[in-house]
């Protein structure tokens, strides 16, 4: 990989990593003393965060949007789905059939991915700054927000996402 890496996840032995221009690189960490690529994805823009559920990876992808890519097969990652968020996408977590996006000025999107191939925007919440990270537990969302800190928005119902509290940051939050 040449590119830069932006965001990584492990799961099931492989590291996803997120590497800006360089899309999506899977990597065989199954033994750490000597790490190597097995399969790799274009996606085409800015591959800024990453998170892997179901045999998918969901990849946020700067002006594209969110990228979903079918990883059941490592060595061979094909694209199956795609939303253009409308922003541009720096961060992603998957919960409960949704993937929740950090489209930084456009704030926070429910995106339903429960049919991988067509997913949909069910819900948005305008975080007020730049959505950079995100984390999500229970029903709550945990929102880097550039200059205005950390937002955590309740999401237990993704279509309507209302906000829970803040927290002001001494420095920028980005993830």
């Amino acid at each position: 990989a040449g590119g830069e890496a932006y965001g990584v996840m492990v799961s099931g032995g492989y590291a996803y990593v997120a590497d800006y221009w360089d899309g999506l690189r899977i990597i065989d960490v199954s033994n750490p003393a000597s790490p190597r690529e097995v399969g790799y994805y274009d996606t085409g823009d800015y591959a800024q965060g990453v998170a892997v559920s179901g045999g998918y990876a969901y990849v946020a992808n700067g002006y594209i949007g969110l990228r979903i890519i079918d990883v059941s097969n490592p060595a061979s990652p094909q694209e199956v789905g795609y939303y253009n968020t409308g922003g541009e996408a720096y961060g992603v977590m998957v919960s409960g059939g949704y993937a929740y996006v950090a489209d930084n000025g456009d704030g926070l999107g429910s995106i339903d991915v429960s049919n991988a191939a067509s997913p949909r925007e069910v819900g948005y919440y305008d975080t007020g700054d730049d959505a950079q990270g995100v984390a999500v537990s229970g029903g709550d969302a945990y929102v880097a927000d550039g200059d205005i800190g950390r937002r955590i928005i309740d999401v237990s119902n993704p279509a309507r996402p209302q906000a829970k509290g803040f927290y002001t940051t001494a420095v920028e939050a980005y993830g």
